[in-house]
């Protein structure tokens, strides 16, 4: 589930245009080798995507381009109501490829992966020829239930093919959905899993073993198949045999290499399960897309000569302009770390919980050092909260790990529960906010005040700087209750600066600026750093706005908000979340609790919709939480307030 976020690969592209597939397609050759030819095509293209983008996952779209290929050039009957989607939404880049090549999106769209109104890291349904939203794992199957019962009711024989990861296949839901679809004899159900055998951090047979798949497949009703996910002609022999098969839902695991295509790239040059796959995500550096590019070309060169054929036309571009981060940048989670590992001296029950996201959230070291106390549950977020919920009730002290906006939502019941047992857990969530916009809104977390805040006891809390981590991590430790610490995984430039003498202190926030206009409350390093640069932007405007950072998300001291909303006339909530639900509404309701005499004008930003996907400036931008929309939307809101009735 990992989602590095790299740079812009700093050398010329490449790609094959649209009209090359056309010419490929056509040609009179066996249908496996075309398809073995067009694939590499792709993935040429899906690099160059993920190149020019700076992000993306190129081992999970190399794996799956085969089979891709094979379903688009000979198993899909789109007239007829065939549709095919990814579940796992990893190989988006491999679908735009294929989708590019086959005129369902226009050609342009190659050159705008993750930017605003291009392509968006994960599918989504707005994007033509995707029937549904993925990258949150495990839904596909259930979806693909839902569209073939539509399909009865509205008379219609079209087939559903759903592509898996095999690391997708720890989510419960995926096992759930398995049963109903045979006891329905859900013929025109076809699943594809793409087993390339690793995952965001470390192969699937060390994260968390699958077993024996046919089996466990067959014991729940459904046809088997398995064969090389990388041969064309046994993918065509065994779709031919799939057709014959009705009345049952039908499963083919397909035994495919991560990276496929590419030498260095593949998973198989790795020596043992103990080595990271290093290309799960984020764009290779120059000389490696240099090399790939290299032996790609060459193999499509080779092919295209054994079929007599003419060679394919490259387009290439320019290297990128790239733009260099600001000065200053700043990381949250090396400061976890350090944290984490000074507090497992401290707390000698201490244990971590991590969803095969050890990279991402910086645990590599504790789980080097406290092998003992390190516990990888896999893509298994219910499993793992409620592990914890045990080993509290055992005396140990867990803190469980994933990205927020899986950590929040889909153990949302399990964590309610440990609340309700008076579990001491904390909950660490990275990945949060809007940022990095690139991957799209399954993994844009901007909910989770909203999910968790109302939890009985359960206090949230996100630091404004590294500087603020240790403290919040040593508070939420000691708490006698459920706690969720919430932090941003991408580097940002800040100013934001604590007094040396800071403790963290519940529904309590620090002044960053003094201002008698306005005060602003927000929390976090992107928007405390946004907020300062705004009242930088105001006071070129002789307005003077004051910034306070409150880390507490959801427990907010009345006293302390009527003491700050004293200070000026205007108070301003600033929310990296949906601004329903968020800590701007727990500001406004402890400052209704305090009553004071003189109530300050409000004005909250926050989300309103959806976030897109992009670049994260001009998603930034357009949502409005950017320095200069900020600062347009107080400027606006005083102005307003100044003028006469």
């Amino acid at each position: 589930m990992g989602d590095l976020i790299g740079d812009v690969v700093e050398s010329e592209l490449y790609y094959v245009p649209a009209k090359e597939f056309d010419r490929i397609r056509q040609l009179n050759a066996p249908r496996p080798r075309v398809v073995s030819l067009y694939a590499d095509m792709a993935r040429l293209n899906a690099l160059y995507m993920i190149a020019r983008a700076g992000s993306g996952h190129i081992g999970s779209s190399f794996s799956s381009l085969d089979i891709l290929s094979h379903l688009y050039l000979t198993q899909l009957d789109r007239a007829s109501g065939d549709v095919f989607f990814s579940s796992k939404g990893h190989d988006a880049p491999a679908l735009y490829a294929v989708l590019i090549a086959e005129g369902v999106l226009p050609e342009q769209k190659l050159h705008g992966l993750r930017r605003l109104d291009g392509l968006p890291g994960h599918p989504d349904i707005g994007t033509p020829g995707l029937v549904t939203n993925t990258g949150s794992l495990g839904m596909g199957i259930s979806k693909a239930k839902g569209m073939l019962a539509a399909n009865r009711l509205h008379g219609s024989s079209g087939r559903v093919f759903v592509l898996t990861g095999d690391g997708e296949l720890q989510e419960g839901q995926i096992w759930e959905s398995l049963i109903s679809a045979a006891n329905h004899g859900t013929g025109n159900l076809t699943v594809i899993v793409d087993h390339n055998k690793f995952q965001s951090d470390f192969s699937v047979e060390r994260t968390s073993s699958l077993g024996d798949l046919d089996a466990k497949f067959r014991s729940f009703g459904w046809h088997v198949a398995r064969i090389d996910g990388h041969d064309t002609d046994a993918l065509a022999a065994t779709f031919t045999e799939l057709a014959k098969i009705t009345g049952q839902p039908k499963v083919v695991i397909a035994d495919t290499v991560k990276g496929k295509g590419v030498s260095f790239m593949e998973g198989t040059s790795i020596d043992s399960d103990v080595e990271m796959f290093r290309f799960h995500s984020g764009a290779p550096k120059a000389d490696e897309y240099l090399r790939a590019v290299e032996e790609i070309e060459t193999r499509i060169a080779r092919q295209l000569a054994s079929l007599h054929a003419e060679p394919v036309a490259v387009v290439r571009v320019e290297k990128p302009v790239v733009v260099p981060p600001p000065p200053g940048q700043v990381k949250l989670f090396p400061a976890y770390t350090e944290a984490l590992m000074a507090e497992a001296e401290r707390h000698h029950n201490l244990v971590a919980l991590d969803a095969d996201l050890a990279l991402d959230m910086g645990l590599l070291p504790f789980g080097e050092k406290y092998s003992d106390r390190y516990f990888e549950c896999g893509i298994a977020e219910q499993d793992m909260v409620s592990q914890a919920g045990g080993m509290a009730l055992r005396g140990l002290l867990p803190v469980v790990h994933s990205f927020s906006c899986f950590l929040s939502t889909r153990p949302n019941e399990q964590i309610y529960n440990n609340a309700t047992e008076g579990s001491r857990i904390v909950y660490v969530g990275g990945l949060s906010g809007v940022l990095p916009a690139g991957p799209g809104h399954s993994h844009q977390s901007v909910r989770e005040i909203s999910a968790l805040g109302g939890i009985p006891n359960l206090v949230m809390a996100e630091p404004c700087c590294p500087e603020e981590v240790a403290p919040l991590l040593r508070w939420c430790l000691d708490y006698q209750g459920p706690s969720f610490l919430r932090m941003i995984s991408i580097p940002y430039s800040t100013d934001a600066r604590l007094p040396a003498d800071y403790v963290a202190r519940p529904g309590h926030g620090v002044t960053l600026r003094e201002g008698h206009d306005a005060t602003l409350i927000t929390a976090g390093l992107l928007l405390t750093a946004e907020a300062l640069r705004a009242a930088d932007r105001l006071a070129q405007r002789s307005i003077s706005l004051g910034v306070v950072a409150l880390p507490w998300l959801n427990r907010v001291d009345p006293a302390f908000i009527a003491d700050v909303a004293a200070r000026a006339p205007v108070l301003v909530t600033l929310d990296n979340h949906y601004r329903i639900g968020g800590q701007g509404q727990h500001v406004l309701a402890a400052l209704a609790t305090a009553n004071p005499a003189r109530m300050p004008r409000c004005l909250s930003i926050g989300l309103e919709e959806c976030p897109p996907s992009g670049r994260n400036d001009e998603v930034l931008d357009a949502v409005g939480l950017d320095a200069n929309r900020i600062a347009e939307r107080i400027a606006g809101f005083i102005g307003a307030g100044a003028r006469p009735a």
